[in-house]
């Protein structure tokens, strides 16, 4: 346990993959945890053991007050995650990503809140021609309308953090993997290729399968927004990844390697609007933050794929 700098933390979006890892970590740093959770995604079963559990949205006002109550420092990570599927959906996007977002911090305003831990998204940066690492200087160029609501929540918490009196660390999460992430066929290509290969199906890779991306562990995640919390010195915008590249058809390869070596990838086109060269520069976190990633990628997958073939089997038998 920590040095204890606050009491009383709010997760939003904290039964879901990565809130609830999240949760789960403040309660043994001794905090006193809420959850706000809408469940679109997350799951009750997800809520830690000893965290209080508000069924809501950051739309709803009644249960955004009642959940804010005498906290102190608010972890956000409550969000539509549509990178994908965003054109179709941008209204959702800007809808949940935008003014849910504006909701929460006039909220924290009212509640007198200390520090606000906003979660954002690699999203926020344009594609790059080469697998070099992007840095926190690089320009902000979104392709697709989630990556610009993520850029336009961080932006409003920066400003209007200043402007209400309380500390704002953004984190860019860059591709999060582990287990309990919910499957979607947008979001969680480790998830996705899982699943297909359990249930007998080739891993679809869009595109060449060339495309390298910065791949981190939910773990690591946790610990970025520790140290986040820790950090007092205000309003800065952190990377969160492994800082190494790796690319798609490897990660579909492992997971064949231990799932279904009979089974081969499949290649379809590519998505318009998806970077195809994503490495996160840690450079800042590891010297403001102390952060030091510590996942280990192809154990780390390889243990996530025995752990979803056990629920299978179980489930099957």
């Amino acid at each position: 346990m920590s040095q204890q700098l606050y009491k009383r933390a709010l997760v939003t979006g904290g039964a879901g993959f990565i809130g609830s890892h999240l949760a789960k970590a403040l309660i043994e740093e001794g905090l006193e945890v809420v959850i706000l959770d809408n469940l679109s995604v997350g799951k009750i079963e997800n809520v830690p053991e000893g965290a209080q559990f508000i069924e809501g949205d950051l739309l709803d006002n009644k249960s955004l007050r009642k959940a804010i109550s005498n906290v102190d420092i608010v972890f956000h990570n409550a969000a539509k995650v549509s990178i994908r599927a965003s054109l179709e959906t941008f209204a959702d996007d800007a809808n949940n990503n935008i003014m849910g977002t504006l909701n929460l911090l006039k909220i924290c305003n009212e509640a007198s809140i200390r520090k606000l831990v906003s979660a954002s998204s690699m999203a926020v940066y344009p594609d790059s021609p080469i697998a070099k690492s992007i840095s926190e200087d690089s320009e902000a160029a979104p392709l697709t309308p989630y990556g610009i609501s993520k850029l336009a929540g961080e932006n409003y918490c920066l400003q209007l953090g200043r402007m209400m009196g309380f500390d704002v660390t953004i984190l860019r999460y860059f591709n999060t993997y582990g287990i309990g992430q919910a499957f979607t066929p947008y979001v969680g290509v480790v998830t996705i290729f899982i699943n297909r290969l359990l249930a007998g199906k080739s891993p679809k890779i869009f595109g060449d399968g060339k495309q390298i991306r910065d791949f981190v562990s939910v773990e690591d995640i946790v610990q970025a927004n520790i140290k986040a919390m820790q950090y007092s010195h205000g309003w800065e915008v952190f990377n969160v990844g492994s800082g190494r590249g790796t690319s798609v058809y490897e990660i579909a390869q492992i997971l064949i390697r231990e799932l279904a070596p009979e089974i081969q990838a499949e290649f379809a086109a590519e998505h318009p609007g998806e970077v195809k060269n994503s490495v996160a520069d840690i450079s800042k976190i590891s010297q403001f933050l102390h952060y030091q990633p510590k996942g280990v990628l192809e154990h780390d997958l390889r243990e996530i794929a025995t752990y979803y073939r056990s629920i299978s089997q179980r489930k099957s038998g």
